[in-house]
């Protein structure tokens, strides 16, 4: 079954966001993920307000996972540091 990354966010430093979604794209591309929505416009219905929104769609949840633990994503989480706004799962898919 699909795996997907699902992270909701905050930006709370543009500059550095920037540059982390750079690097992050690199693991994407890596592991072979697909960019189902990567920002856009969005309304919160319930729950906490997050203005931007990513979906990655990766084969298996496996390589979802695979792909979040690697050295590239890792290094471009780094770059964040512990200050940001963000939820990030990674859920299996339904077929």
């Amino acid at each position: 079954m699909k795996g997907y990354w699902v992270v909701k966010v905050n930006v709370l430093h543009p500059d550095k966001q920037k540059l982390y979604a750079e690097y992050a794209t690199e693991a994407v591309k890596k592991y072979n993920g697909k960019f189902l929505v990567r920002g856009g416009e969005q309304t919160t219905m319930e729950g906490k307000e997050f203005k931007r929104n990513v979906i990655v769609e990766y084969e298996t949840i496996e390589i979802a996972k695979e792909a979040y633990n690697s050295e590239e994503y890792q290094n471009a989480k780094k770059i964040l540091g512990d200050e940001k706004d963000r939820i990030f799962a990674i859920a299996e898919g339904v077929e």
